[in-house]
């Protein structure tokens, strides 16, 4: 049986656990480029112990940011910038990095969400036009973007392709593609949010259609020995919308494409959605696509306990749990979950000394002598 604290293999990339660090965004870039608070955040949770750190949302290009203060790897100085924040985790830490690549689409040109999330009106200062599958607005009052036309779709595509190859020069060790949570992939998928008449609307495969190029895209663009992956929502919460089902279709049209895992969340298409919310809330979707796609599955979502972590893998629901807000609670939490299941973690040697005495094995190969 699958244990949190058993290796897993993505493709070729080995993880050393089953904790997966989730993509947070950070609201806190100058003109996409990285700056010392990704530096402090990520360098932090790379020393966590945990098997994999996923870097937040980062914008393929401009337009394509949540805020104006989003990450992005859409220039030369977005690349130098990640760089450097990359190159300091790697000096402390063996933990694997991978990046999230993502457009906001109609979700974009807002306002971080302490100042409130509202859209920012393309006039405004630090707005910008947006744009999406259909001319359709996220919320009601909202500016509506614009619908991509042929020569959109191909750009959109070809930043995909640009920032998978500034990925793989940086060398980060695997890709997730954001199709959840009503970004751009996501809003091609659901017909809240794609109203097209064209090849790329209507029908579930012409909703899937461009997403599947973008991968397809991307998995080409990226060294053949590094996985990428896909994160998706497995329903809109809306009735009409997205469903498990679709999911579904698409996890084996991406298996067929070589996508390497599938992290399933759920809901951020529509203001409208009611989702259930609850301990695990996602974990059956989880289960129904690990079931029906066969492809390693992470789970994700009010998983916050050590022991419920072990029974979701121990269930056979999921094969890794992704964290983001108990990690932000709690960036220590891999090595509680592990002094509580008697297992193993890395920890950096200058931290060696803190380990409890009555779990002397807590941290690998840890032996800390003092005058």
């Amino acid at each position: 049986m699958t244990k949190l604290f058993d290796p897993l293999q993505l493709g070729t990339l080995r993880l050393p656990n089953r904790i997966v660090v989730a993509p947070m965004c950070q609201y806190s870039a100058e003109e996409g480029s990285a700056t010392d608070w990704h530096l402090i955040h990520l360098g932090h949770l790379a020393l966590s112990g945990a098997g994999l750190l996923i870097t937040e949302a980062t914008a393929v290009s401009d337009v394509g940011r949540i805020s104006p203060q989003d990450l992005g790897l859409y220039s030369d100085a977005n690349e130098a910038a990640l760089a450097r924040v990359l190159a300091g985790i790697r000096a402390h830490s063996p933990i694997p990095v991978a990046i999230q690549l993502s457009h906001a689409g109609r979700k974009g040109s807002s306002r971080a969400p302490w100042d409130g999330g509202a859209q920012i009106a393309p006039d405004e200062p630090q707005g910008w036009l947006t744009e999406a599958p259909s001319a359709v607005p996220h919320a009601e009052g909202e500016h509506a973007p614009i619908a991509l036309d042929a020569a959109g779709l191909a750009r959109v595509r070809d930043a995909f392709v640009q920032a998978t190859q500034r990925a793989a020069r940086l060398g980060v060790d695997g890709i997730e593609l954001h199709c959840a949570h009503g970004y751009l992939m996501h809003q091609f998928l659901s017909p809240v949010a794609n109203q097209r008449t064209d090849a790329y609307g209507g029908s579930l495969q012409n909703r899937m259609r461009f997403p599947l190029e973008v991968f397809e895209a991307v998995r080409a663009a990226f060294p053949a020995g590094k996985p990428v992956w896909v994160r998706v929502s497995a329903t809109d919460w809306v009735p009409g919308g997205w469903d498990v089902e679709s999911t579904i279709a698409l996890g084996r049209e991406l298996k067929a494409r070589g996508c390497a895992a599938m992290h399933v969340s759920s809901g951020g298409v529509s203001p409208h959605q009611k989702i259930a919310l609850g301990p695990g809330y996602q974990v059956g979707f989880a289960r129904q696509v690990k079931e029906a796609v066969g492809l390693p599955t992470v789970a994700v979502g009010l998983i916050t306990e050590a022991e419920q972590a072990q029974e979701i893998l121990q269930r056979g629901d999921a094969d890794a749990i992704a964290m983001a807000r108990a990690m932000l609670y709690d960036p220590r939490w891999p090595w509680h979950a592990a002094a509580k299941l008697g297992a193993h973690v890395t920890a950096p040697k200058q931290y060696w000394r803190c380990q409890p005495r009555e779990l002397k094995d807590l941290f690998e190969g840890a032996h800390y002598g003092q005058r």
